[in-house]
């Protein structure tokens, strides 16, 4: 179960993440309260599932998945830059979270 709450809580601060470039700096008061409230149970989630996963382990997952979903949301939603390099970088980061999953005990 916690890497259900895991990999939620991670889409969550991709959520979080959206909202904060969808608010200009906190000046709209509808996408600001989806930071919050996302940002909230991002948190929520995250720290149920470090009751059972190692920290390094859970909070690399997490911010992996925000750094690589914010990256995806960047490109295919605002239409941000998809050079060679940043696509490698994201690869890499992957790879990383692929290498913490195989290595966790739980």
């Amino acid at each position: 179960m916690a890497w259900i709450y895991l990999t939620i809580a991670g889409i969550f601060e991709v959520v979080w993440a959206f909202a904060m470039k969808q608010s200009e700096g906190f000046t709209r008061p509808g996408a600001t309260a989806i930071t919050i409230v996302a940002m909230i149970v991002s948190f929520a989630l995250l720290a149920l599932s470090m009751k059972s996963l190692p920290l390094g382990t859970a909070y690399t997952i997490w911010t992996g998945i925000g750094a690589v979903g914010a990256f995806l949301v960047g490109i295919f939603i605002l239409g941000e830059q998809a050079n060679a390099m940043r696509i490698v970088a994201a690869l890499l980061i992957v790879s990383g979270l692929i290498l913490m999953k195989l290595s966790s005990p739980a």
